[in-house]
């Protein structure tokens, strides 16, 4: 452990911030662990709901631990008359001489699977909070070593897990942080130790690549320039993919006057970031292409300064792609992919680009800039356009990119805009799964002559009022896109958790790698079969 500390923190002076190089924590936020330090243990167990006060309705592992116990879990749980509802827990002590605290934790109804009505596995999901309430709930009473129920679907809880002790807190002085806590999964009474521990990996390492994405987009921009961002990516991806950093004269060299044109208004370069990872050979690689404004201002066209803090995580279509390709490489699926990033600064200065102004795109379409705090299409159009070169059997795109998607549909999903069915009924079906929904929105011409209609240029940057902005913002990046299985995900409704999900905390949410990696894993198994 001592050995891969000391590499973290050369590998940290590379990215030249030294002057807090310990504090830095890119993936999970794992903490080093003292060898001296007294561990305290528990174990997290979970219930089904069950209405009845004569009898409890355990998991599996919970029924062979309480056996083992000569039934205190039970009798313990009896006393209290009122039975556990879905998210409700019960901590216990002194039942076993191994662990200082058990927590049991209800996971919800048994046999709960799929909602219709709600699109979600309500089983999974129920798991996934259960968990993360209970080992937030025992950190809390400072226990630090804690052996986990798998709950029947030991994904779904390594997930929750690993996703709920998440925390940000880097630049914060060391007795402000979250305590370190070691999780495991409680194995000890399964028949297949094996299976279940290679579903918890799983789980860990989907959870992995979300909590690079909530890192990523948390940090400070001043931290996090286009720069620095490319330093870290290539840092954390550079054991299983290739990474190339292209800079601004590369990105002029291939006629990127779209892209540019938002980077104008900055002292820090822009960044063009081509990532490839070659899970098997193919001449068509799926392609990512994600945001990475690193602070939005909203250039001349500047927002309101209340709230405009938050504008570090723009680069969140950028960051839940490094994410997922984290996680994709430490999970060695069979599949290509090649990954877009162009990654930028939108600022006001003399040099910034105007309202009124036109520029020229990579496939030679004029656009007419009247909005620069719509920028995020702009820099999409070049990175599009670019990853078309490749050959794609499809491409998807991940953005920040309007306020009008978190009106219509807040954080209760992603905004998708696709011109393929089939590529639809796939990402949702892995939605269901990860239990980080999207929703279909239109793509009608109606929205495109709506900025094809334009006094200038051959395109305007907006759509001429507020109605219709996610939607006029997804046609503006249809013209750049000639792909038959093309999706566009508008995340700016997902982009910050505040109680939505009961498995992240408060903060950037990193949402929807999860959903990603689930879908190339459903594209990687289409593939090879």
């Amino acid at each position: 452990m001592a050995a891969s500390i000391v590499k973290r923190v050369n590998r940290v002076k590379k990215l030249n911030v030294s002057h807090i190089s310990a504090r830095y924590k890119f993936l999970t936020g794992s903490r080093h662990f003292s060898t001296s330090k007294q561990w305290n243990k528990a174990l997290v167990l979970g219930v089904y709901e069950n209405e009845s006060t004569d009898s409890i309705d355990f998991t599996g592992t919970a029924r062979k631990f309480d056996e083992k116990a000569d039934g205190q879990i039970s009798q313990l749980l009896l006393t209290v008359k009122k039975p556990l509802k879905c998210g409700k827990t019960r901590t216990l002590h002194a039942v076993d001489p191994e662990f200082s605290s058990v927590l049991v934790t209800c996971i919800g109804k048994r046999g709960e699977g799929y909602d219709e009505l709600e699109t979600v596995d309500k089983g999974r999901e129920s798991i996934r909070a259960a968990v993360a309430k209970a080992v937030l709930q025992l950190r809390e009473l400072g226990e630090n070593e804690i052996e986990v129920d798998s709950c029947g679907d030991t994904e779904a809880s390594a997930e929750g897990c690993h996703l709920a002790l998440f925390s940000y807190d880097d630049l914060k002085a060391e007795k402000s942080r979250k305590p370190a806590v070691r999780i495991s999964c409680a194995t000890r009474y399964s028949q297949d130790k094996n299976s279940m521990e290679k579903e918890w990996r799983k789980g860990a390492i989907l959870a992995e690549g979300q909590n690079l994405s909530r890192r990523l987009m948390e940090m400070p921009a001043n931290l996090l320039t286009p720069t620095k961002f490319a330093e870290i990516v290539k840092e954390q991806l550079a054991d299983k993919c290739e990474v190339l950093v292209r800079d601004k004269d590369w990105a002029e060299s291939m006629k990127m006057g779209s892209f540019l044109s938002v980077a104008r208004g900055s002292v820090e370069p822009p960044v063009f970031l081509e990532i490839e990872y070659k899970g098997r050979q193919s001449d068509s690689p799926l392609a990512l292409v994600g945001k990475g404004v690193t602070f939005d201002t909203g250039g001349i066209s500047i927002k309101p300064s209340q709230g405009m803090d938050a504008m570090r995580g723009d680069m969140g279509g950028a960051a839940c792609v490094a994410g997922s390709l984290l996680s994709v490489s430490k999970l060695q699926l069979p599949v290509h992919v090649k990954a877009f990033i162009p990654l930028c600064e939108n600022m006001p200065s003399g040099s910034a680009t105007k309202p009124g102004d036109v520029v020229t795109a990579m496939n030679g379409k004029t656009i007419q800039v009247d909005n620069t705090d719509a920028e995020g299409r702009l820099i999409l159009a070049d990175a599009l356009c670019y990853s078309e070169q490749f050959n794609p059997s499809l491409i998807l795109d991940m953005a920040t990119l309007t306020g009008a998607i978190d009106v219509a549909l807040g954080a209760g999903a992603a905004g998708v805009f696709t011109n393929s069915e089939n590529m639809w009924n796939k990402l949702q079906k892995a939605s269901v799964r990860s239990g980080d929904r999207v929703w279909r929105m239109p793509l009608f011409n109606h929205y495109t002559k709506k900025i094809t209609e334009c006094q200038l240029a051959d395109l305007n940057n907006i759509g001429g009022s507020r109605s219709g902005g996610a939607c006029t913002a997804a046609a503006f990046l249809k013209e750049f896109v000639n792909n038959k299985n093309w999706l566009h995900l508008d995340i700016a409704g997902v982009m910050s958790n505040s109680g939505d999900v009961a498995y992240l905390g408060k903060g950037m949410s990193g949402r929807p790698t999860r959903t990603v990696i689930e879908f190339i894993n459903l594209m990687s198994k289409e593939t090879n079969n």
